[in-house]
């Protein structure tokens, strides 16, 4: 199975798409206490129309953000060129892979698949399909909220391990 993936952490992979990172702390980017509320239903930040333009631009989703209890958004817009490293996109099955320190959601134009979209644990891999068969000029709005932990006494900060846009075909 012909495979290209591209590292969404390379600026020059990410011109292939169009893609740049954005990023804002907060469960609720820009509200007070960062959004934390009791019994808060929902954020905003996770879907695709959600304006995250005033947000920091991303060169680097490897860099630590915080220390202790807290919360950030990552968001990028990826649009499909016709190919990928001399790879056609037409047909491809399409995935984003990340890995998010400790705990992540991965919301994919405003829609998490409950099943495989949260990352369970600490620094966990996930591989989220984002089409069956991928066409040329599609977009995808992915929105990936990091928590740090453990909740009870996080260390550390906030970032992303890696986050690859990959392309399979399979073989007929």
């Amino acid at each position: 199975m012909p495979r290209v993936a591209l590292d969404l952490n390379n600026a020059s992979d990410r011109a292939q798409v169009k893609g740049q990172w954005r990023v804002a702390p907060g469960l609720v980017p820009g509200e007070p206490n960062e959004g934390l509320t009791a019994r808060l239903l929902s954020t905003p930040a996770r879907l695709a129309d959600y304006d995250d333009s005033g947000w920091e631009v991303c060169d680097n989703i490897r860099q630590s953000l915080s220390v202790g209890f807290t919360f950030a958004w990552y968001r990028i817009a990826v649009e499909l060129p016709e190919t990928v490293n001399g790879m056609p996109v037409a047909g491809a099955r399409l995935w984003f892979e990340t890995n998010a320190d400790n705990y992540g959601e991965v919301w994919v134009n405003g829609e998490m698949d409950r099943n495989t979209g949260s990352i369970p644990g600490l620094n966990a891999p996930q591989r989220v399909e984002l089409a069956t068969t991928a066409e040329p000029g599609a977009t995808y709005v992915i929105a990936v909220l990091c928590a740090n932990g453990p909740l009870a006494e996080p260390r550390g900060g906030i970032f992303l391990r890696y986050a690859y846009l990959s392309f399979e075909v399979t073989d007929n």
